[in-house]
């Protein structure tokens, strides 16, 4: 008994290193760097959410052509990315300086880079016109605001009244609780009434309100005109 003690011993310590080892399956992973330079840089996250990418126009050098974009990140230049470049020694080391100098500047009166004239002209071009194109941009958000306070107006009709020089019915336009507008839609064909129409919308622009005089000369389209304007005043309040 005391024999096979022993001998299992040595059997199990034998079966270690079977268990212990791995087939090899005869590939290899290996991670290779770019041998391309980088040639964007950023400060900050351009991609995070309210940020928005302008590419500039591509510009032919005797190097070869150059396009510029660049990431705004409200009204700052967060990211500079070659899209276009010489492939040229030069070019290559110049690129980190014109994006370092755009990011610093925030636009695009940056030196030129020694040795790199012709690529940096183009550069500069390029990024004047992303530049433009980011302003053209911003320019057109406030027309949007513009088109949504319009439609903030209200207009409003009044009653027609009937009077003995004939029907009278007047319309007016509402910003927020202002009358900005009076437009006449029926009114008697008489000198009288057309010479005292200007002076009765005039007069309700002043007042924000039908209590106003009765023009002298025109005093039954006077009347008309403030019962329709009533009308209309008391429709927009319902």
């Amino acid at each position: 008994m005391k024999r096979v003690i022993p001998v299992l011993v040595l059997s199990v310590a034998g079966l270690i290193p079977v268990w212990r080892y791995e087939p090899s399956t005869g590939t290899t992973s290996t991670t290779e760097a770019a041998s391309t330079p980088s040639v964007s840089s950023s400060s900050g996250s351009s991609g995070a959410s309210g940020s928005s990418t302008f590419t500039g126009s591509t510009v032919g050098t005797e190097k070869g052509d150059v396009q510029v974009q660049i990431t705004y990140d409200a009204d700052k230049i967060t990211a500079v990315k070659m899209l276009k470049q010489p492939n040229h020694p030069q070019t290559t080391a110049a690129v980190p300086k014109l994006i370092a100098e755009t990011l610093t500047a925030q636009s695009a009166d940056i030196d030129t880079v020694s040795g790199a004239t012709i690529t940096s002209d183009g550069y500069k071009e390029s990024l004047q016109a992303a530049i433009d194109a980011q302003a053209a941009a911003a320019t057109a958000t406030p027309s949007a605001s513009a088109s949504e306070a319009a439609t903030a107006s209200q207009t409003v009709a009044g009653s027609t009244v009937a009077t003995e020089k004939g029907d009278v019915q007047v319309q007016i336009t509402y910003d927020a609780d202002k009358i900005t507008a009076v437009k006449m839609l029926k009114q008697p064909n008489h000198p009288q009434t057309t010479a005292a129409v200007p002076k009765l919308i005039a007069e309700t622009l002043t007042a924000q309100s039908a209590d106003i005089d009765t023009v002298s000369g025109a005093t039954i389209t006077s009347d008309g005109y403030k019962e329709s304007l009533q009308a209309a005043i008391e429709a927009k309040g319902a």
